[in-house]
């Protein structure tokens, strides 16, 4: 860490001086709430304290250490009816020279096929152009995230890592923006429990948007005629938050295992729609559990978004999973409702796959 020091002396001036000229942003890197690995889905999320695979590298960059041979994995999601597709994958690798693990992680969540029809209507005329289709562009509006990662074992009860973050946001031709940060986390057994302790955006997250103003066309004079102005870039800047978890083994016999899981997601954004508020933290829990047969096959449930609004009360949204391992491969399955008892925005369904190479 001595090593590290000046890296991060820099880095946090540095983040300093783009503060004073920057905007918070609320829900900022919400895109990334998803999360990795179907698992954790059908665990309600609770993972902070549990990960111990190449989903660490987004659920608690210490549990990493935990891997003793290489991993890779791919997900798929779909949200609002398969509106919105989500796609992560990962790959982690010991290094036997250092006892630590190293992991990259891509995260990808878009709407695709968004029709662009600036130039379709004829304002002159005030009516749609001949061959309107001639003149509708399509594109994507898209969210992508790049962790590097690395954890080490400290002792055999404690572990630790760090994963520099790089973020993109794209809205088709008309702007787009690029984000940085570094998270840290913790884990350490206990007689009683596994612990562990995720700080996100430990730096601050900072962004920086460009627009490109050519894309709008000749549309500028229609702005002013309205008294707006077309948009421009802006620095935004997201707060740290933190995920503290606890996880619990049992060995019920030789064959059969349960483990239960606990989390604690703490914002400090004034987010005051939902979940638990104290001043300007929210707090966000997730409960889970899993029941697993020789290691081969696994059922899961769990419960996550507590939410409390004045028109429909107290919710939690139930989620459900399995697993099953075919010799080097893991598939996993989550499921959960995206408002809670209420389906009408639709269900969340994803699919995760893991090989292992020994």
């Amino acid at each position: 860490m001595i090593r590290f020091l000046p890296a991060l002396i820099v880095l946090f001036f540095g983040s300093v001086e783009v503060l004073a000229q920057a905007a918070a942003a609320k829900y900022g890197n919400d895109f990334l709430s998803t999360g990795s690995g179907a698992r954790a889905l059908g665990m309600g999320n609770a993972h902070a304290g549990l990960a111990s695979d190449v989903t660490s590298g987004y659920w608690n960059v210490a549990g990493l250490a935990g891997i003793t041979s290489p991993q890779i994995m791919y997900m798929h999601s779909e949200r609002f009816n398969g509106i919105v597709g989500y796609d992560y994958g990962a790959a982690a690798l010991p290094l036997k020279h250092t006892k630590g693990v190293v992991s990259v992680s891509f995260f990808r969540q878009g709407v695709d096929n968004i029709a662009n029809t600036l130039n379709a209507w004829d304002r002159e005329r005030d009516q749609p152009r001949g061959n309107v289709e001639d003149y509708i562009t399509r594109f994507s509006a898209a969210d992508m995230a790049f962790f590097f990662s690395y954890a080490m074992q400290r002792t055999n009860n404690f572990s630790f890592g760090a994963s520099a973050k790089v973020i993109h946001h794209k809205l088709g031709p008309f702007a787009q923006a690029w984000g940085y940060s570094l998270d840290v986390g913790v884990k350490y057994k206990t007689e009683i429990a596994d612990l562990g302790v995720s700080v996100r955006d430990i730096t601050t997250m900072q962004k920086m948007w460009t627009v490109d103003e050519s894309a709008f066309g000749d549309y500028e004079a229609q702005f002013d005629s309205l008294g707006a102005t077309l948009p421009t870039g802006q620095n935004e800047y997201v707060l740290p938050s933190v995920s503290l978890g606890a996880s619990k083994k049992l060995n019920i016999t030789n064959d059969l295992k349960v483990v239960a899981a606990v989390d604690a997601d703490l914002f400090f954004e004034n987010r005051q729609a939902y979940y638990i508020n104290v001043g300007r933290m929210s707090i966000e829990p997730h409960v889970g559990g899993e029941i697993s047969y020789r290691d081969l096959i696994a059922l899961r449930a769990g419960v996550t978004d507590f939410i409390t609004d004045p028109v429909s009360g107290f919710t939690v949204s139930p989620t459900l999973g399995m697993g099953l391992k075919v010799s080097r491969f893991v598939l996993d399955y989550g499921f959960a409702s995206f408002a809670g008892a209420s389906n009408d925005m639709g269900f969340t369904h994803r699919i995760s796959l893991r090989f292992d190479f020994n």
